[in-house]
């Protein structure tokens, strides 16, 4: 819609009509305005799926792969695919605005919502989101760049200043977002943290760069209550606070415009703003579309979609001869680890959603030899980590007998003021409960043994728990935050033991009293006497000694990678890493598949026959990953991020403020680039990963001079020299040995993937973009490029280069001449099926 047709529209409100329209509605929704035709703009959550303005688990979703495992696939056509499922979902749900993708970057291995951000780099991050970003907005419906900017880690994150240089600032933490106002992107979400010095919602880069600069022309809303004043984010360029009706610009911005501190033009422009994004969801009178409202989540379409998702993701670090495994050839497949039965298929905090169901590993092996070979699973010791809430599967509503838990709502009398049986004890009571004093929630759990089990109640306010009428925990949790996350979504567990005897019923009663601010989260969980450890690991060892191959499965618990939170540590626990070792002595046919969303430490890699890395994968984990074990789907995944062999080893690792403030002194220096910088090898290279084939780089094409703003093309000729069709990311880097400027060692620069048969021939055409030549002179305030000789480096990771030759940048003029470049010649790479990382041959390659 017209400029000139939007500014008609605001002529015909009045201030408090503006004001309101920038101010949330509600916790989810913007405002309407019939005078001018525009209903509200409905919110939700991504980017794993669309959860929809309810926290309901009776209202499920489609639950894709985290966004790591995404940046894991390094493939831009498949994440626009699951972009326009995004949108699919948002349609179903009545969904405008999608609250995704997420573009902060793993700059600590320890940052605890890793699993929302794609990758360590600018440049792989930049192009996976905006892909995402033309896959939702291609079907109308808004995605939304977050979080603006440098919102890296989680620690203090609604008050923390980041320190940042400038160069830094701009090369590497900036640079996605920049990618995604190139892309068309509709929303760009100001972060809760402060950097330099300015919170972000008042921030000055909200006008420059990134609606000046680089011409954004949609609405910068804040994080949902990251605006604390009403004159410094609208005069900042903020357009939009969310939540409401209750904001610090509900009264406060239309009195900072009568008292002159904010001009009533600068409101305008907010509006024209939010008008704009009105007509692109069509949400204006002359805009309005019927949507397609059709279910998308359990589709056959969206399940192969989801499940060909995960085998792309999947990042194969070794394989020693084990993988794939031959269904026809195995009698007994031993399925270890309580993750194989209940894996994590998402992160924990605001973008959780409820799926229909979701496939396990074990679910997924059985499946795929049914008929045909034996599975037998032992679960080994239990994981450290907190109780699970309640589910169906365990417990039964104490009125109606069906499974499932009782929730209540109650007057300070203990009179029953609303009830109805829901799913799981994980639960946000119901909005707007007149007179409401307490939550109540009860079950009848069915416990599977007797002994001593622990129970738990998480949220905020006096909490008691009953186990057939003994009370066996009563506390009083202070709210002791402001975080939305912790208060809604994930408040603090206080967990109790109790002597269950025998296998019959035991009604549990849970209550929390409610207070002013205490939030709407209630948790009522349980989790059975953990087994003798030692009983278990035996267990487990047997059945891995009896069978013709293994599959374990090891991760990270629910409260160990989640929003709100930063890890302390990359440990597994003690247990899963005695559980692989001894499974993988057992038995030298042990794949062990790690089930996290961003680095762990693994000390046992170099024991076990093949180790995969599977993220947190969906809805469709275990169908996606039997495809990957038995050979349907390669392996697809490369490494997003570097994975140190140990949290000592990493060069980068704080999260924790000091007095307030967190130093990136790292400076342009995060993932492989500060490992290469500081001449360390870690685990797995950025960019690693196997197939079940191998690949020879037989020659490369690159021009040798190229005049300053050119795009480069480097032309890689491979051959698949296994005996199976395969994939392989070709990955260019470049550096600058000579630099007047400080550089990294080398850095990402382009990618592109090829296919072949057996024995085929593929050529990748990697287009080096003017952009990653570039430097941003703090000096002049503008990007540079500095002319002279580059180096050009082809390789399968950032570890080592499979080639090498130069580029020479003219500053002006100059020529682009197609010749081939003899660099330091061509290696053949082994392809890795021995463990390493195809980055260490030395076949004779070739250049032209």
């Amino acid at each position: 819609m017209r400029d000139d047709t939007l500014d008609r529209l605001i002529e015909k409100l009045d201030l408090a009509q503006k004001a309101r329209l920038v101010t949330g509605a509600t916790t989810w929704r913007t405002a309407g305005e019939e005078a001018i035709g525009l209903r509200e703009i409905v919110c939700s959550d991504g980017p794993a799926g669309v959860r929809g303005e309810a926290w309901d688990e009776r209202r499920t979703s489609a639950l894709l792969p985290s966004a790591s495992a995404l940046g894991a696939t390094w493939d831009e056509r498949l994440v626009e695919r699951l972009g326009g499922l995004l949108a699919s979902e948002a349609a179903r749900k009545g969904v405008d605005v999608v609250l995704a993708p997420t573009l902060n970057l793993h700059r600590s291995p320890l940052g605890g919502r890793h699993f929302e951000c794609f990758s360590e780099d600018p440049e792989l991050t930049a192009r996976t989101g905006a892909a995402l970003i033309r896959g939702v907005q291609a079907r109308g419906v808004a995605a939304t760049a977050k979080h603006f900017v440098a919102n890296d880690s989680e620690t203090d994150r609604l008050g923390v200043d980041v320190r940042v240089p400038e160069r830094a600032l701009r090369e590497v933490y900036l640079a996605p977002f920049e990618a995604a106002v190139e892309a068309g992107v509709w929303l760009v979400m100001a972060g809760y943290n402060g950097v330099n010095g300015t919170t972000m919602t008042a921030h000055p880069l909200l006008a420059d760069p990134l609606k000046g600069e680089w011409g954004f022309d949609g609405v910068a809303v804040s994080d949902w209550a990251a605006v604390r004043t009403a004159e410094e984010p609208a005069r900042a360029a903020l357009d939009l606070a969310m939540p409401g009706p209750a904001s610090p610009w509900a009264a406060g911005l239309v009195r900072a415009v009568r008292d002159g501190r904010v001009p009533e033009s600068a409101v305008d422009d907010k509006v024209r703003r939010l008008l704009r994004l009105a007509s692109r969801v069509g949400a204006l009178a002359d805009t309005r579309r019927v949507r397609e409202r059709r279910g998308t989540q359990g589709g056959r379409g969206t399940r192969r979609l989801l499940r060909r998702a995960v085998a792309a993701g999947t990042v194969l670090a070794s394989n020693r001869g084990v993988l794939p495994l031959d269904a026809g050839a195995l009698r007994t497949v031993a399925v270890i680890g309580a993750h194989a039965a209940s894996p994590r298929v998402q992160g924990g905090g605001s973008a959780g959603v409820y799926p229909s169901g979701a496939v396990t590993p074990l679910d997924g092996i059985r499946a795929h030899l049914r008929g045909r070979g034996r599975v037998v699973y032992a679960p080994g010791p239990s994981p450290d980590g907190p109780p699970a809430p309640l589910d169906t599967g365990r417990c039964t509503d104490p009125r109606s007998g069906e499974p499932g838990v009782l929730l209540r709502c109650l007057d300070a009398t203990g009179r029953e003021l609303y009830a109805e049986r829901r799913l799981t004890g994980r639960l946000l009571e119901p909005e707007r409960v007149p007179g409401a004093h307490t939550v109540e929630i009860s079950a009848l759990l069915r416990p599977e043994r007797a002994g001593e089990w622990t129970f738990g109640v998480g949220g905020f306010g006096r909490l008691t728990l009953t186990a057939d009428g003994r009370t066996v925990l009563d506390v009083t949790c202070p709210l002791d935050t402001d975080d939305p996350a912790l208060v809604h979504v994930t408040p603090p567990l206080r967990t109790a033991r109790a002597q269950v005897t025998g296998r019959r019923p035991v009604h549990l009663v849970a209550r929390r009293e409610l207070g002013p601010g205490t939030g709407r989260a209630t948790l009522l969980c349980a989790a059975p006497p953990p087994r003798d450890p030692g009983a278990a690991l035996a267990e487990a060892v047997d059945a891995a000694r009896r069978a013709d191959a293994v599959v374990v499965v090891v991760g990270t618990t629910e409260h160990g990678e989640t929003e709100g939170h930063d890890r302390t540590d990359l440990s597994l626990g003690g247990l899963q890493d005695d559980l692989v070792r001894a499974v993988a002595a057992a038995n030298p046919h042990t794949v062990a598949v790690v089930n996290s969303g961003g680095p762990v430490e693994l000390p046992w890699r170099a024991d076990v026959g093949a180790l995969l890395l599977a993220w947190f994968p969906g809805q469709e984990a275990g169908a996606g990953l039997a495809d990957v074990l038995f050979g349907r789907r390669e392996p697809g995944g490369r490494l997003p991020t570097t994975w140190a062999a140990s949290l000592a080893d990493a060069p980068v690792t704080d999260t924790r403020p000091v007095d307030g403030r967190l130093a990136y002194t790292e400076g342009l220096h995060i993932g492989h680039r500060a490992w290469l910088r500081a001449g360390r090898e870690p685990a797995y290279w950025f960019g690693h990963g196997l197939g079940y084939t191998t690949w020879a780089y037989e020659r490369v094409d690159a021009p040798p001079r190229v005049p300053a703003g050119a795009p480069v093309t480097v032309r890689v000729a491979l051959r698949n020299t296994g005996t199976r069709p395969g994939r392989e990311v070709v990955q260019v880097y470049l550096s600058r040995p000579a630099s007047a400027v400080e550089r990294p060692v080398r850095w990402l620069a382009g990618y592109a993937a090829v296919h072949a048969e057996a024995g085929g021939g593929a050529v990748a055409d990697v287009v080096v973009a003017p952009r990653a030549l570039r430097y941003w002179s703090v000096e002049d305030g503008c990007w540079r490029v500095e002319p002279g000789s580059y180096r050009l480096m082809v390789g399968r990771s950032a570890g080592a280069p499979e080639w090498q030759g130069d580029l020479v940048v003219d500053a002006t003029g100059g020529t682009d001449g197609t010749g081939a470049t003899r660099g330091t010649g061509a290696t053949r790479g082994t392809g890795g099926t021995d463990g390493s990382d195809g980055t260490g041959g030395t076949g004779p390659g070739g250049t032209a």
